[in-house]
């Protein structure tokens, strides 16, 4: 990795129009919605040009992306389709591999089939939309296979936009993503390198406990307009979660120029600005080696 990188976005789904051609109308629909509850444009976004987003500003970007096949039918952007961009934009882009973790032991393989592709680690895993609970042991062999070959696993935790506002929020359960339930796979699984994306509100003070608790447990600050951050939460990385907490942004739902630009607005201290935009990210990818 460049020297001159200045930080590292841990939360980028993939916008490009042939990952959304790959997913077929109803997810297309579903962006469509996303787009109108964030207050943005409906625009594919190429690869190349949300790589150049991050090369100009001197960052990197983790790529993922969700899938609830099992649920809905949806189909996932395929795990070659995150490696290929990897690959073509190596000086912009990690890669987080797309588990259905309904699929059991064909989930289990294509874990490894991740680490063999070069990524970086699983997710979003987003239980509100695949229904489960993350400490269902019915799903901790894939949480096994993760923490065999060194892959974090990064879980929506908290309010969901998807559905938001729609008639039975199209079927998402919030129940599934209290970070609690999170808390149970720390422990059983130590060496397990768990991130719970976004504020986790109306749970926030759950995150920041178990972040606090589990030094195998980060959080990730995506997804939630940097100006309506909860106080304890700025407070909190401020102080005792300054070494667990990492820069996400959720772009395209929320736009980075935003995300940016409020961020720098909060009272962050300088030296721990650093670990979160960049620091904290490199030594959990195992980059500062």
């Amino acid at each position: 990795m460049s020297t001159a990188i200045t930080a590292i976005d841990v939360h980028v789904h993939v916008h490009d129009a042939r990952a959304r051609e790959l997913r077929g109308p109803e997810a297309q629909r579903r962006d469509e919605e996303r787009a109108a509850y964030f207050k943005r444009g409906t625009q594919s976004e190429s690869l190349e040009e949300q790589a150049e987003q991050y090369r100009k500003r001197n960052m990197m970007a983790v790529l993922m992306n969700g899938t609830d096949e099992t649920i809905t039918g949806i189909k996932a952007i395929p795990n070659d389709f995150i490696a290929e961009a990897v690959q073509t934009y190596p000086d912009a882009f990690l890669g987080f591999g797309i588990i259905d973790p309904w699929q059991g032991e064909l989930a289990r393989r294509e874990i490894r089939r991740c680490k063999e592709l070069g990524l970086h680690g699983i997710g979003e895993f987003n239980p509100a939309r695949q229904h489960f609970y993350p400490n269902d042991t019915r799903f901790y062999p894939l949480w096994e296979e993760a923490e065999r070959l060194g892959l974090p696993v990064l879980f929506h935790s908290g309010y969901a936009a998807a559905g938001s506002g729609r008639p039975g929020g199209r079927g998402v359960k919030l129940k599934y993503t209290q970070p609690l339930h999170l808390d149970d796979v720390a422990a059983d699984f130590p060496d397990l390198t768990i991130i719970s994306a976004h504020p986790s509100w109306p749970w926030t003070a759950e995150s920041l406990a178990i972040a606090r608790h589990k030094a195998n447990f980060y959080i990730d600050l995506s997804g939630w307009a940097p100006k309506y951050f909860p106080a304890e939460l700025v407070q909190q990385v401020n102080t005792l979660l300054q070494d667990k907490t990492l820069f996400g942004s959720d772009a395209p739902s929320l736009p980075l120029d935003r995300w940016l630009r409020e961020f720098e607005e909060l009272e962050i201290k300088p030296e721990v600005r650093q670990k979160v935009m960049l620091d904290n990210a490199k030594q959990l990818f195992g980059l500062d080696r």
